[in-house]
């Protein structure tokens, strides 16, 4: 097959290592692969497959009805069978391009997008991909006649050895983008009012909060203990020394480093949120979201026995051979639907000319 994938950028986050993994394993696999983005540092990681760069992370109408007419060009000049977009400006911009080529497209949805005019295009693809059952069910809500189909996000294999590094205090660690939906301003507060007992808190990543967290760690009276190590190109190297893993997000679609945390046998201590109580055995051991104390008494106990009360079921999360196949199969029903529509219309066609 021949799919054109649309995402804004291809910088790092878990769309972009989605998108990545997906393309390669496509390639891998004997089909032809175009990825269109903004471009981004993840460009070189592509193995076969053909990077268009385009503004398609741009929101604004005019840039994207100009992306799209690229785009549709660019899909019928290379004989594309699907278009898969991955976010919302793309989503638009692979409906416009659909109809200005005749080409079908599908979106994959990978988080819970706010409930406006932005997500109207999803209404009109042939299918929605979710990357968890929770995705699924807000989505449904909203286009109840939709198409859907949930499947995993899959992850590599890794070297990675959980071995905890035995230090005077036990470090935890949190590992995203630093916006605040991500609750690392919980995690402050809960901490802070654990001074009594020794820790130290990783914080790796980047993003809009960074100074304001910063801030809040030395108004806390923690900013000795808090350390903040940016972005990181190998967050996994921090996750094996790391005494326990936080997840304190108040929304996540399905988080990729805490399902990478579950895979390598990391104590973890999350939120209790639709996503995360997926990949539990049951919600029993996990956290409110934004509860300060209700986190600080986790935490406390963890670095009291070492122990956590959640537990996570490895053998959910797939590998990306088999995420790739689950969404060829995807893919092969939605082309082979628009080629016989296709057949259709042709003979119908030739009947009116008879």
């Amino acid at each position: 097959m021949k799919i054109l994938q649309i995402l804004p950028e291809l910088h790092e986050g878990g769309v972009e290592r989605h998108v990545l993994w997906l393309s390669n394993g496509l390639v891998a696999g004997g089909h032809e692969v175009v990825v269109v983005s903004a471009g981004g540092k993840m460009e070189r990681e592509l193995r076969g497959a053909e990077h268009v760069r385009l503004p398609v992370h741009r929101k604004n109408p005019v840039t994207a009805a100009w992306a799209a007419l690229r785009i549709a060009r660019i899909a019928k000049a290379r004989g594309v069978q699907l278009l898969h977009a991955h976010s919302r400006v793309p989503s638009w911009i692979a409906w416009w391009a659909s109809r200005l080529s005749g080409i079908p497209w599908i979106a994959t949805c990978h988080a819970f997008y706010s409930r406006n005019a932005g997500i109207l295009p999803y209404r009109r693809a042939s299918l929605l991909l979710c990357v968890s059952e929770a995705v699924r069910s807000y989505f449904a809500e909203i286009f109840p006649d939709a198409k859907f189909r949930v499947v995993y996000n899959g992850l590599p294999p890794t070297e990675r050895v959980w071995r905890p590094d035995e230090g005077e205090a036990p470090r935890l660690l949190f590992v995203g983008r630093l916006v605040p939906k991500k609750g690392v301003d919980t995690l402050l507060h809960a901490l802070s009012r654990s001074r009594d007992v020794p820790w130290n808190l990783d914080i790796v990543g980047d993003g809009p909060s960074m100074e304001p967290l910063r801030r809040m760690a030395a108004r806390l009276g923690i900013a000795d203990r808090v350390f903040f190590r940016g972005f990181q190109e190998e967050p996994e190297r921090w996750m094996a020394g790391c005494s326990c893993f936080l997840f304190p997000s108040h929304q996540e679609g399905m988080g990729l480093v805490l399902m990478r945390a579950v895979q390598m046998g990391l104590p973890v201590l999350a939120s209790d949120i639709p996503a995360v109580r997926e990949l539990a055995s049951s919600p029993e051991g996990l956290l409110p979201a934004g509860n300060a104390e209700g986190w600080r008494i986790a935490l406390e106990d963890f670095l009291r026995t070492g122990t956590v009360g959640a537990r996570f079921i490895a053998e959910k999360i797939p590998s990306i051979d088999a995420m790739v196949r689950s969404i060829e199969d995807v893919y092969a029903g939605i082309v082979r639907n628009g080629m016989e529509k296709a057949t259709e219309a042709h003979r119908a066609r030739f009947r009116r000319k008879k």
